[in-house]
């Protein structure tokens, strides 16, 4: 089934002003005084749409969605890549978007048609019916600046869903509306879904999203980091939330109370810098079960030290050790270095436990263990938490791979 929307490597980049004065000096100065910083709203996002499919865009506030939407729609251009749209496009983005306020609901609503790229004449030949479907016959006739929010958004619904569209684009306007005219409006949305039409459902409530999807997109900080079934992608949206909440109180203990923790060994090298990154390369706090993270660590070596191992070793709240290895376990043994120089060890970590929290502990000594010759021993450099992803639920702190068969048996 041939594509009714391409989107191909689209970025967009906007510019950020401290000031107004700071705009016209970039702009008297024909560009040669950059005073603006670059804002990177999404970043290389590209998907298919296919003809009546109903797609949900889902994600954080900020995350890109509704400037990928205006980007969908036309009122805003990428800056790299490229957008195709094979049909006549309807969207609900902002609310009161081209309304204007002196203007009475009438004729926002015939200009709202015109919009559409309907004549005058079809525009009128629907006002009755988007009178009738707004239920706002005794404002019609006033200007918007009188409606609230909810009978802006009923306007805004019932032209914009005048004439049945090919693609009918939906931001979250309607989260404001009353509850009874949200649920003509999914009435309406599911008539043309069974009629063709191909639905973009931005949404931050899940039951709107797995009633009216059977595909999502999320999108994390401008970035399409997922594309799949909605139920697969809302678990993974909510345990990103949650890992956003945990890691914002993770450092809020650190930046209140520092690193509490213990050094000792002989100085001839210092671990200068450890931290946790996600799978982005940035850093990080709180990780779902099952994630694939870095630990990186800078040493700075102060005398000469032969063959020296760096190592690591997780700790659960309890104090349990649950997983330690080196380098000269893992084979990748260094080599020598002088007074001055210094050395930067990447391990790939799979974070197979269950939610909690953990610690880590680092070292760098001579040997296979620290308590042989250590030269730095860093213990509860960092903590970090684990929370549930979209796995099975289980107890304990190993995150086993797990399959389970039953079959039915008659006793003899």
């Amino acid at each position: 089934m041939k594509s009714i929307i391409e989107a191909r490597h689209v970025t967009k980049r906007y510019k950020r002003y401290p000031s107004q004065w700071a705009r016209l000096w970039e702009w008297l100065t024909l560009g040669r005084r950059v005073t603006h910083q670059p804002r990177l709203a999404l970043q290389d996002v590209s998907f298919d749409v296919r003809r009546r499919e109903s797609i949900g865009i889902i994600g954080q506030n900020g995350a890109g969605k509704s400037t990928l939407l205006k980007i969908l729609t036309g009122t805003a251009q990428p800056t790299e890549g490229r957008v195709r749209i094979g049909g006549r496009v309807s969207a609900l983005l902002e609310l009161g978007l081209g309304f204007h306020p002196d203007f009475s609901g009438r004729t926002n609503a015939l200009m709202t048609c015109q919009m559409m790229g309907l004549s005058r004449a079809e525009s009128e030949r629907l006002l009755p019916e988007i009178e009738a479907f707004s239920e706002l016959s005794d404002y019609m006739d006033q200007p918007m600046r009188v409606y609230s929010t909810g009978m802006q958004v009923r306007l805004a619904f019932s032209a914009a869903t005048a004439v049945r569209p090919e693609i009918l684009v939906v931001d979250e306007a309607l989260s404001v509306g009353d509850t009874y005219f949200q649920h003509k409006c999914m009435q309406r949305i599911r008539a043309f879904k069974e009629k063709g039409t191909t639905l973009l459902f931005v949404s931050h409530d899940p039951a709107a999203v797995k009633s009216l999807c059977e595909r999502a997109l999320l999108l994390d900080q401008g970035r399409l980091v997922r594309d799949g079934e909605p139920d697969e992608l809302l678990d993974y949206y909510n345990a990103l939330v949650a890992r956003q909440q945990h890691e914002e109180e993770i450092r809020q203990v650190e930046n209140d109370f520092g690193r509490r923790s213990t050094r000792s060994g002989s100085g001839h090298a210092c671990i200068e810098t450890v931290e946790l990154l996600d799978q982005q390369g940035k850093p990080a706090r709180a990780f779902r079960v099952g994630e694939k993270v870095r630990l990186k660590l800078l040493v700075a070596f102060r005398r000469a030290v032969a063959d020296p191992t760096v190592g690591f070793i997780i700790r659960d709240r309890l104090g349990n050790d649950v997983f330690g290895t080196n380098t000269r376990h893992l084979k990748a043994v260094p080599g020598d270095f002088a007074a001055g120089e210094a050395l930067e060890v990447d391990f790939g970590v799979t974070l197979n436990l269950g939610k909690g929290h953990y610690s880590i502990s680092v070292a760098v000594h001579q040997g296979f263990r620290h308590v042989e010759n250590s030269l730095d021993w860093w213990d509860h450099c960092l903590v970090f938490q684990v929370v549930p992803g979209g796995e099975a639920a289980f107890v304990g702190t190993a995150a086993l791979p797990i399959s389970v068969e039953t079959k039915r048996r008659q006793r003899q």
